[in-house]
């Protein structure tokens, strides 16, 4: 699974920016997760026009809530910067498409310092075999067309639709295409694992994302394509909304990013 080549996410996506300022970007069915455009796909856009807005800085943290029904075809994206002290700035982000917003982010972008000894660094003691040790598994692609992009290894844990009795999936993921991993990358792949209350589940429920936030943690020793440990749980289902955890780490185990998503229970299917 290691990857030599480099290739950026937004080059995927024809991101490009306008004389305006504003970017445009294409996200054909391929990229549509259950009943739409995949969720990772417009968090990752609007990370990668955040630090071209801010090339002097580096992503740190991402808000962002879905406002409207993404399509195929188009998403604008305008960015905004507010300064926030010295080194530190706040890129918001209006995502559009055919002349209304679908979502809107607010990335925090800053400095980032030297590593030093005083460091906290979140490195996972957890034996699990290399990504090369485990077995390829398909979303399918009729299904969910967006799993056709990726090479997704389970580790442990129930897998989908399963009816087991733990909400939880990890697993070693990468895109077919290799990528560079960056905050943008990282933003996609926490997207990328279904739901964690599926396992739970025998039949698909929809679960759409209303709010993804991610926080980067160390960064990457290698920005070339590698395979990412995405580890995701679910917290909470009650009251017709969904809460789940994810991580992701490198082949060492450290922390790269951790996410967390609310998501709306639209209807319940059989369990």
């Amino acid at each position: 699974m290691k990857q030599l080549s480099r290739f950026a996410l937004a080059d995927e996506f024809s991101a490009h920016i306008g004389d305006d300022g504003t970017w445009s970007a294409e996200i054909d069915r391929s990229w549509w997760g259950w009943s739409g455009p995949h969720g990772g796909v417009i968090a990752a856009l609007a990370v990668h026009v955040a630090g071209q807005t801010a090339p002097d800085a580096t992503v740190r943290a991402l808000d962002l809530r879905f406002v409207g029904r993404p399509d195929d075809g188009e998403v604008v994206l305008t960015p905004t910067v507010t300064p926030v002290g010295r080194s530190t700035r706040v890129v918001d982000v209006v995502i559009g498409q055919r002349g209304g917003a679908i979502a809107t982010a607010s990335i925090t972008v800053g400095r980032v310092e030297r590593s030093g000894a005083a460091d906290i660094i979140d490195t996972s003691s957890d034996d699990v075999p290399r990504p090369e040790d485990c077995a390829p598994f398909m979303i399918p692609p009729e299904i969910v067309p967006m799993g056709g992009h990726l090479d997704l290894r389970p580790v442990d844990g129930p897998l989908p639709l399963t009816g087991a009795p733990e909400p939880w999936m990890r697993a070693w993921i990468s895109t077919l295409r290799p990528m560079t991993v960056d905050a943008a990358y990282l933003a996609l792949l926490a997207d990328c694992l279904p739901p964690a209350v599926f396992p739970t589940l025998t039949a698909p429920m929809a679960v759409p994302t209303v709010a993804f936030s991610m926080h980067l943690a160390a960064p990457s020793d290698d920005p070339g394509p590698a395979p990412i440990l995405v580890h995701t749980r679910n917290i909470s289902t009650s009251g017709g909304w969904s809460v789940d955890d994810t991580t992701l780490r490198d082949e060492r185990g450290r922390l790269l990013a951790a996410a967390r998503q609310s998501r709306r229970v639209v209807g319940w299917a059989d369990r």
